[in-house]
């Protein structure tokens, strides 16, 4: 069989089909361009409405090619597929299977039961009690990319329940992956070539706090994944602010190749925003939080989540926002306007902002943020650094071929270098030369290793 996964959203999502990918393989099935495929599998984000949007508008463009082979047919899974469920079945009847984010670990089982004619639809949508462990495959090329970059998930779920957040209905409530078994997966990528992982959950932060943590935090957990040989660049996200531990932010000045970046979501700069939010935090202990890395790790990159226009939000609300950005001096954030997603307790909240104020305020934030962004950058001229080499930028200019990779804090850096073969997940010592508008510029200045 012929499949072509499509995915949306997180990180996470990456990860599950790239997992999805692997043990397809495993079972003899072939990765293949959409024009080629027999089962196509959509993996769906439902955080905001554009995303949902798109898996429909997706669903009826795979539709056509039914028309060349009766026995094509789609799969869907995600977030989407957890909120709508069965209901994908009556709206698309060439939809076969549906499956949520606890029922990935059993989809290539009915992929393969439904391929062969066995069962004519499944339905994965079950949550389960703990951690669902999913099999190892044989093949782990599509988890080890060209890159030598791979992400692990440590947990699954979210137990929060902030008021605009669909999360913790689409992916359930907290469940900590065995700390063995992350450890088993992170040597077996380090032992096949990775050099960088990301642990990823839904608030790492809180890893263990459930009984599937078998009692070690997450501070201990970065200890032992950064203690593995051959790990030479460790990441994690996505980080809750209310539970980041102080063990957790010393790691940051303890642990060599712990990277000096942290995505640190603060969603609004007003204590009144945050308390509707249900953030639990405030302005204070989020700038406690601040301070605190930055005198473990001084050049520690910040990055964050903002929203614009939650219900209730005033112009002052708002003004304060805009202060904390410019105080804490995020090197870049993602800004959304808020948008009702159902179920959640945002949806009865009074007053909403009006949908023109909300675009007005976020265009107001996004310049402010992109004039801090090119200050940051610009800071960064004439540093030496170490560049991990992704491949080829898209933008070629010039005699030698330029090549992208990202330093230590995740910066994007274009180098111009001679083509060689197997340059993809080598770290390159460069010096910056230029800053762009979101990336760097850089001059190899040794050789690649």
């Amino acid at each position: 069989m012929k499949f072509h996964i499509t995915t949306f959203g997180c990180q996470m999502n990456v990860h599950d089909s790239q997992w999805l990918t692997a043990a397809l393989e495993s079972r003899g099935w072939e990765a293949a361009g959409e024009d080629d495929a027999q089962v196509y599998i959509l993996n769906t984000c439902s955080v905001r409405d554009k995303p949902e949007q798109k898996v429909y508008s997706e669903l009826g463009r795979v539709a056509a090619h039914l028309k060349r082979d009766e026995n094509v047919f789609a799969a869907v899974g995600g977030c989407v597929a957890q909120q709508v469920g069965e209901g994908f079945f009556d709206r698309f009847p060439h939809v076969k299977l549906v499956f949520g984010s606890d029922g990935i670990a059993g989809a290539p089982n009915a992929l393969e039961r439904i391929a062969r004619g066995r069962d004519d639809r499944v339905a994965l949508l079950d949550f389960m009690p703990k951690f669902a462990e999913r099999e190892q495959p044989e093949k782990v090329s599509a988890l080890v990319p060209e890159t030598r970059q791979a992400f692990v998930n440590i947990m699954q779920g979210c137990d929060n329940f902030c008021a605009y957040c669909i999360v913790p209905y689409t992916r359930g409530r907290q469940k900590s992956r065995h700390p063995e078994a992350i450890l088993e997966e992170c040597r077996m990528l380090a032992g096949n070539g990775v050099r960088e992982i990301t642990l990823l959950g839904q608030n790492v932060n809180s890893f263990g706090l459930d009984k599937g943590g078998a009692g070690v935090t997450f501070a201990g957990l970065l200890t032992s994944v950064a203690a593995i040989d051959g790990v030479d660049r460790l990441r994690f996200t996505t980080s809750h602010p209310k539970d980041i531990a102080p063990e957790v932010i010393a790691a940051f000045g303890e642990l060599e190749n712990l990277c000096p970046s942290l995505h640190l979501p603060m969603q609004a700069g007003s204590d009144k925003v945050l308390k509707a939010m249900r953030r639990r935090y405030d302005i204070e202990r989020y700038l406690a939080i601040v301070d605190g890395l930055r005198s473990a790790r001084p050049d520690i990159s910040l990055t964050t989540d903002l929203i614009v226009g939650f219900p209730g939000e005033t112009e002052e609300d708002f003004r304060q926002t805009l202060d904390m950005v410019e105080r804490v001096g995020f090197e870049s954030s993602f800004s959304f306007k808020y948008s009702d997603r159902p179920g959640v307790a945002a949806v009865n909240m009074e007053p909403k902002v009006d949908p023109e104020e909300a675009a007005e305020r976020l265009l107001r934030l996004q310049t402010l943020q992109n004039n801090i962004t090119r200050k940051c950058l610009k800071k960064m001229v004439g540093v030496q650094t170490d560049v991990l080499m992704e491949g080829l930028s898209r933008m070629q200019d010039g005699p030698l071929a330029s090549w992208k990779g990202r330093d230590p804090a995740g910066r994007i850096v274009n180098v111009p270098m001679e083509f060689e073969a197997g340059l993809a997940g080598m770290l390159v010592p460069v010096k910056i030369m230029e800053a762009k508008k979101h990336s760097l510029n850089g001059e190899r200045t040794g050789e690649p290793w």
